[in-house]
Parts: structure tokens; sequence; C-alpha cells
């Protein structure tokens, strides 16, 4: 962005979590900084949401959910980091597929389930959902999905798509304002068991950026987004069950599967992960389920694995499905041919 671009300035990520004590004495404001913890692998983020939590044990924490941009390619994190007031935890057993930089979120506790509802409204993502699928785009376009993360009583995360969405392409720069006249905890996370009847208001979402379209990065002349000044009231209601939001299976397994460059031009690279020595399918097929490709990779090793092939049967323009297999686990993704 500098000095001779934009508003002529430099960045430069801390790679840090930054701990600090504030002291009010009714006159003066006096700030101790306190040790540092320094991780450039897993701390090289911004634009992310940083949500108040209520942990599993009780304590108040805070988790970093997704930002960018990652060390060795310019997306999006997936993964998430949880501070407490001793150290931080990255998880890496949980990958957050909707929602990825800042955007309004609803933090919401149940006592009764010990579970952790952060629930994030449009924004800016890699992927959304497609009739059940995910797509990704690696141009990470404004989207309109609401999401909601959920930590159990044991600490495992998963990431659910709710059925309602934005009216529009909004979100992202947005910001939840809480009705803290809600029985909430000290650090203004709600309390869920106290929903008793529907349609009680919880908050607002105000301000941030109006998209006309998707994607809008390369083509924007300032006419196609612009800064929102509607306020959304959020209401919630009782509910016996929260299944009614679909589960993101891609959040839970192991497989952490990534297509690059999505949209392709037919040199497909596929990463994922593996928990265990095993062989690997990994199926191309159509809108009308017709195989394109197949391929079975053999006793392929513990980690990060890389597939490249030239597929010369992909049609620009066409949408296809790519899946990976294992012995126990399958995750299917949506790819978008571009040439």
């Amino acid at each position: 962005m500098g000095p001779n671009n934009g508003p002529g300035f430099v960045q430069e990520y801390t790679n840090a979590i930054r701990k600090f004590n504030l002291l009010d004495d009714g006159t003066n404001i006096t700030i101790t900084h306190l040790p540092s913890h320094l991780d450039p692998t897993n701390l090289h983020r911004r634009d992310y949401n940083a949500e108040q939590q209520i942990l599993p044990n009780g304590n108040e924490g805070i988790t970093m959910f997704s930002g960018v941009f990652q060390q060795n390619v310019d997306l999006p994190f997936l993964n998430s980091v949880t501070v407490d007031a001793n150290n931080y935890n990255v998880n890496n057993t949980f990958q957050q597929y909707y929602n990825h930089y800042h955007c309004p979120v609803l933090p919401i506790y149940s006592e009764q389930e010990n579970e952790m509802h952060s629930v994030f409204f449009g924004g800016i993502a890699q992927f959304y959902d497609n009739s059940g699928t995910l797509v990704q785009d690696d141009n990470v376009p404004f989207v309109n999905t609401i999401a909601r993360v959920t930590r159990d009583n044991s600490g495992n995360m998963a990431e659910y798509k709710l059925p309602v969405e934005m009216p529009s392409l909004l979100g992202a720069g947005a910001e939840f304002i809480p009705n803290l006249n809600f029985p909430h905890f000290n650090n203004e996370v709600f309390k869920l068991d106290s929903v008793s009847t529907d349609n009680v208001l919880i908050g607002y979402i105000y301000g941030g950026i109006s998209s006309s379209q998707p994607n809008i990065f390369f083509i924007n002349d300032g006419t196609q987004s612009s800064a929102t000044n509607q306020i959304f009231k959020v209401l919630i209601k009782k509910s016996t069950n929260l299944s009614v939001d679909d589960l993101n299976e891609s959040s839970i397994n192991d497989l952490n599967l990534k297509i690059y460059p999505n949209p392709n031009d037919g040199i497909l690279k596929v990463a994922f992960n593996l928990k265990e020595v095993e062989d690997v399918k990994l199926i191309i097929h159509d809108l009308n389920g017709k195989i394109i490709d197949k391929t079975t990779l053999t006793n392929l090793s513990i980690g990060s694995n890389l597939y490249e092939k030239e597929i010369t049967k992909l049609i620009n323009g066409s949408v296809y499905f790519i899946s990976i297999e294992t012995s126990n686990t399958k995750t299917t993704h949506k790819l978008v041919v571009k040439r």
C-alpha cells in the first residue's frame, strides 16, 4: 500500500497476541504491558472475528475465527485460535468455511448444555453453500451466509449453516450491537437458557459494506459497493432443537480439502490432510453425476498431501464436483472451470 500507492503507508503483521492490564482509578488510566505470545505461523492474521466466549471449563476467553492471510498463500485461515487468561490454543481439528472476514457476530452460551454458539452474519468468505455443496472461490467473494460455530462441552467445534440468509451481500465490516437488557455474562456473552419466548430482541446489526455482486475486487470503480446505513434488528426465539441448521460436514472431518485454483483452468491441484497412512480415492463428476476422472492414490503419508493433474476433459464455463474419499471419511467441493 505504500509509499507510492493507495493512501501511502506500509503495514506489518505483529504475529502476536499482546496482553496488558488496564487500571482506571477514576482519574488516570494506566496500562501495564505483559509478555506477548509470538507465533509467526498461526498468528499471522488480520481482519478476523475476535469473539468473546465462555469456555467448556466455565472461564471467559476469546476465539480468533479465521482471518487473513496465510504465510504461503493469499487466502484466509480456516482454523481458529482460542485465548484464555494464561495461554492460547490453535484448533486444527476444526475448519471454518463460512464468514472469514470481520462481520457481525452474536455470542450466546447455554449453561445447561455447556455449549458456546457464535453466529456469523454475512461478510466475505472463500466458501459458500450451493444446494448442500461447498463452493470454493479463491477470489474470496462477498457472501450472504448466516452460520454458527458451536463448541460443545468437550471443546469440539462444528459449523452449521442457518436456513436464513442476509437479505443481500451485507455484513462485511459491520458490527453487532448487543441489547444488554438481555441476560448476559460479564464479557457480554448472552445466556441462551434465558430465552423463554419467541422474537426476543437481542441486538442490532449496523454499518459495513453493501456489495452489488460477489466478486467486485478487480472491477471496482467505486460504484459497485457502498457503505450501508441500514439497521437490522436481530430477534431470537426459543427453540427445542438446533438441528434445523445444516451441519457443514467438512468443518469436522480431518481431510481439510482445498482445491487450487478455484475457479480452475484445468490444471488441478488438490490439497488434503491425512491422520494415517492409507489409500485415497479422488473422483471428478459433472452436474449429472457422470464420472469425468477417477484416481486412486495409494499409500499416502500422514499429514499434508498434494495431488496435481491436468484434466483435459473439463469444459470451460462448466461446474464439476471434486470428491476425496478415505476408508472412513468423504468430502465434496464444487469446482468452477474458467479459461
